[in-house]
């Protein structure tokens, strides 16, 4: 980074007000009868009216449209374990997104927490001010641990995006990237280098979808994930594949798809020579991916490639989904995102990028033409049918999945 463009950085922050988002009044408070009624003695009767019956909080309070995204700061960004206090900026961030896409509120909640326990009975006791809580920004494998004890004890959404939202993205570049190269989810050998929280996560959708389990190679630092090791935790221990395979080179040998969710320049040129016919390259390590497109490009000439950037055709940016799923949950108040409702998200995605694209986005980008294809296997960020298409995918999923208090009549 220049010193031109973080100095940029730093004065977006601090200027005109420190920080990104601020909390707004909802209601008329010009006179004293409005005041009468947002403080005493109004406000005893939503009070009461919770009291009975806490589902009323919908009805009378911002818990229906406000969603808590909450960190320990232990895997900020590409930044690591900088603690919960430098994390906020990163959370004020996600706060934007939220809201600009979605109009989705948000607090954003630092956990100083020592302990797996201390960070989960922070949350679980102020979980019922929120419709909604996204976990982010924690280091694997506690957050695997967190997310499932949390969902299990609240009756709100708990989604971990760096998980689930990566996961989500991934999927839908990839069922449009296999259809492009001719080839078939189950039949393909997918190598995934990195066994954290997004990759874990991005290959049990797969599976979900109908990738077999026996053709998924995970890599991690000691290399092939495999039932041999004695050094798994139990979430790499899942998906660890019965192979003699160890290096990294045996595993991509004839790989049709590499997801990369690791770091740097750790696919070399040889690795993706020898990978099967019409490959699948996602290398979304950001800023700098798993090969850099030009290299892949004179490589193979025969590849679909997406990375984590922006200067790039087919960006995976969770921004395409995490807003929009958590508006469709909230719109019919579900108490969870089920798997149904990640695998509705991931077809009304993919779909969309098979549609003529708008002409309000080809002028975003300055772009002339766009349309599905190898550099097209992805929605773009400001595509407006996703606030259209997305949220009522997942609210249909929720009634169905049987997690919604509302209807979509209601």
């Amino acid at each position: 980074m220049t010193d031109k463009i973080r100095q940029d950085a730093l004065d977006y922050h601090e200027h005109p007000i420190p920080g990104k988002i601020a909390i707004e009044i909802t209601k008329s408070t010009n006179t004293q009868k409005d005041l009468s009624l947002a403080y005493t003695p109004g406000v005893a009767e939503p009070v009461r009216e919770i009291s009975k019956n806490p589902n009323a909080a919908y009805r009378y309070t911002a818990k229906g449209n406000l969603v808590a995204v909450i960190t320990d700061g232990t895997a900020v960004l590409g930044l690591g374990n900088v603690g919960p206090l430098a994390g906020k900026p990163m959370m004020e961030g996600k706060a934007v997104l939220f809201k600009r896409f979605a109009n989705v509120d948000v607090f954003d909640i630092e956990v100083d927490a020592e302990t797996t326990d201390q960070f989960i009975e922070t949350v679980s006791r102020i979980a019922s001010t929120f419709g909604g809580i996204n976990l982010e920004d924690i280091a694997a494998p506690r957050c695997f641990e967190i997310e499932k004890r949390l969902d299990e004890m609240l009756d709100i959404p708990v989604f971990h995006d760096d998980q689930h939202g990566t996961a989500i993205i991934i999927a839908a570049g990839l069922i449009n990237a296999v259809e492009l190269q001719d080839k078939q989810l189950p039949d393909c050998k997918i190598v995934c280098m990195g066994a954290g929280s997004a990759g874990l996560a991005s290959m049990k959708l797969l599976i979900a979808l109908g990738a077999k389990q026996e053709n998924i190679f995970l890599l991690d630092r000691q290399g092939v994930v495999h039932k041999q090791r004695d050094d798994l935790n139990p979430y790499k221990a899942e998906l660890a594949n019965d192979t003699p395979l160890r290096t990294p080179m045996e595993a991509i040998t004839g790989a049709d798809i590499f997801v990369g969710v690791s770091g740097p320049n750790l696919l070399s040129p040889e690795m993706l020579a020898v990978m099967a016919p019409r490959p699948i390259v996602f290398a979304l390590s950001n800023p700098n991916p798993e090969i850099l497109p030009e290299l892949a490009h004179s490589t193979r000439d025969d590849l679909i490639m997406a990375t984590g950037r922006s200067d790039y055709p087919n960006q995976v940016n969770n921004v395409l989904g995490f807003p929009y799923i958590f508006r469709g949950a909230l719109d019919v108040q579900a108490s969870a995102i089920t798997q149904e409702m990640q695998l509705a998200a991931v077809h009304v995605i993919a779909a969309l990028a098979r549609e003529p694209v708008p002409e309000e986005v080809m002028k975003a980008f300055e772009l002339e033409r766009l349309e599905f294809g190898p550099d097209y296997i992805i929605p773009k960020l400001l595509d407006p049918r996703l606030l259209e298409r997305v949220p009522a995918a997942i609210s249909a999923a929720a009634i169905e999945s049987g997690v919604a208090r509302k209807t979509l009549q209601d």
